[in-house]
This record gives structure tokens, sequence and C-alpha cells, in this order.
């Protein structure tokens, strides 16, 4: 069944008209109601934190239902099919962060110097290295679903890259920063891959396995989890007006900022998902695998990102405001990279993945 003939709910169908109103909706508050945008914006786990509560609970009720779908037992099975993951690997941890390093280095310190002063600079780094070093998970299933993806090798995929996170964001951060010149906490740093990664992982493995072993792995995935997507289809809504709120007065009072942090990111999204999809197409790896592989080294875990720039840096940071902007291009971006995956699937071979 091709992805044109796919019965998509009304969130999937009008996905980026949903974010955009968001987006709107965000600025509006954050203009109208400073008040109330500043008193949740205040709302840390510990003075001087940054880490912002509001944040924490919906990114949680987010990918919460996300790690709840990963079998990390199918990482097992990889081995039978082992050039997709590698390539993804490959490009996401060893790429992608520096890539982005480059083209930071590249835009905002010579081409842009004129534009920009040396700490918005700086700022303007910290967040897209943060944004480079996040690979993508909780909207790898939209994306991959919308191009024909194998669901089973997508899991696969995102659990491999979340068991990386868990090891390597803080170092690849922390050495991109500490090169740049960059002031980085590593505490906080660490504390964002805790509350946002490792934590909800660990919940979601343990109540993962007892509902399975009680309940059977066909209610479990039809009837429990199920029950989950109204909430995470309404985090991630909500999540997009509390962070576009919070960021109101840089996105309407620093509009040409905002445009000159869009180009080096859209540049590697298009960089990034262009280098996955011709190694998946050179080493005849299978479109449903090479697709959401694209997709996944274009795309980054923006809650993520954005929960860690917000936290190192201060919500009304220029840190915060470039993951911001990495959402803002994100969906129209990705629904694009899925239209070109999707135009392009007669250059792949017409394999079936190996049993």
């Amino acid at each position: 069944m091709t992805s044109s003939t796919k019965h998509m709910n009304i969130f999937e169908r009008y996905l980026s008209v949903w974010v955009a109103v968001c987006m709107v909706a965000g600025v509006v508050l954050g203009k109208l109601f400073p008040g109330i945008t500043a008193g949740l914006s205040a709302m840390e786990f510990a003075e001087d934190s940054h880490v912002n509560v509001p944040i924490v609970v919906l990114i949680w009720l987010m990918i919460f239902p996300m790690m709840l779908k990963i079998d990390f037992g199918s990482i097992l099975q990889v081995g039978r099919n082992p050039r997709g993951l590698f390539i993804t690997l490959f490009v996401n941890w060893l790429v992608k962060p520096f890539s982005m390093f480059l083209l930071g280095l590249l835009f905002f310190k010579v081409l842009f110097a004129h534009w920009i002063s040396p700490e918005q600079a700086d700022q303007f780094m910290a967040g897209v290295i943060i944004l480079a070093a996040a690979p993508c998970t909780a909207m790898v299933f939209v994306w991959s679903y919308l191009t024909d993806g194998d669901p089973a090798y997508t899991l696969v995929q995102v659990a491999v890259n979340d068991l990386l996170m868990l090891v390597l964001f803080v170092p690849v951060v922390g050495l991109l920063l500490g090169v740049s010149g960059v002031p980085v906490n590593y505490e906080t740093l660490a504390l964002s891959v805790i509350l946002f990664v490792v934590l909800p992982l660990v919940v979601a493995y343990v109540i993962r396995r007892i509902l399975i072993a009680s309940h059977g792995p066909e209610w479990f995935a039809t009837r429990f989890v199920a029950r989950f997507q109204p909430v995470t289809v309404v985090a991630l809504l909500v999540t997009l007006v509390v962070i576009f709120a919070f960021q109101a007065e840089n996105i309407t009072e620093k509009a040409f900022f905002v445009v000159l942090i869009a180009i080096p990111i859209l540049i590697q999204v298009y960089f990034n998902s262009s280098l996955v999809y011709g190694l998946m197409k050179m080493f005849k790896v299978p479109h449903s695998v090479a697709a959401p592989g694209a997709l996944i080294g274009a795309s980054n875990f923006f809650e993520l990102a954005v929960a860690t720039a917000i936290a190192l840096y201060g919500p009304g940071s220029g840190a915060a405001l470039a993951t911001v902007v990495g959402v803002l291009v994100e969906v129209p971006v990705m629904l694009s990279v899925c239209s070109i995956c999707n135009r392009t699937r007669h250059w792949f071979p017409m394999l079936e993945l190996k049993k």
C-alpha cells in the first residue's frame, strides 16, 4: 500500500497546519500575556537551574508513549540487516554534529559577522550544536509511516539511537561547545539527558515488561499504548505553544536573526538527508529502510534540544532561540523530505528485508 492510499488521522494529514497554528498561538499568547508567560518560565526545579517544570512535564507526556513502543529485544535482530543501521549511525554521530559545527562557524562567525555580535554568534552556535547532537526519536514514527518505512527496523534505529544518546550526547555537545569557546555547565547538560531520556526510557521499559508479561503483547500494543496517542498529540501541540510563548519577544523582535539561524539549519538538514539517502542507495539498502534512515539523519530530537538549551542558557537566550528555529523549520522541511523519498522510490531495488 503506498503512502498516497494510507489512512492518516487528522493530525497526520494537517500536521504542518497544526504546527503553524501552535507557533502563532504561542507568539500571540507570549505578547498578550507576558506576566503569565514569565510565571511559567520561572517555574524551575531548582533556583538558576533553567530546567523548566512545564517543559519537562510536556516532554514526558510527548515522548513517553513513543518509548513504550521500543522493543529493545529487536536490537538483536539487526545483525541480519546491518547496513541501514550503520549508515544512519555513521551520519548521526560522526557527520551531523560536526558538519553543523562547521556550518555554524562559517555562517555565524564569518558570513554573518557584520550582523551579529560575537556573544550572539556563540549563543547561536551553542543552539545549533545542541540541536544537531540530538537525533530525532518521537517524530520518526510519523515520518516512517508516511514513507512506507519498515516499522520494526525503524524501532531498531530509534532504540539504538536512544542508547547511544545516553552516552554520546553530553560528550559530543561538550566537546563542540568547548571548541567553540562557549561555556557549558556539564551538570545541567547531564541532568537534561537524565530527565528527558534516561528516566522516561527506564520507566517505559519497566512498564512495558510488566504489562506484556501480565496481559500479552497484543493487548499492550492495541489497548494500552493506543490510549496514549491523543495525549502525545496534545502534548506536542501544547509544547510548541509554550516554547513559542517563551520565545515570543525573540521571534518578533529578532525576526532577522530567525532567518539567519534558519539558513545553516536548512543546509544541514538537506545535506544530511541526502547523504544518508545516497549511501543507502549505494549500498543497495531497501527503500523501506533508506527513507526512514534519511529522515532520522535529517531531523532532530528537538524536545531534548530545546529543553537542554533552556536548561543551560535560559528560555530567552540565543541558544534557546536557535533550537526553536529548528522546530520552526523542521516539520515543513521533513514533510518535503518525505515527499522526495516517496517520489524517488523507483531509485531503489525492490528488495525485501531478510527475516
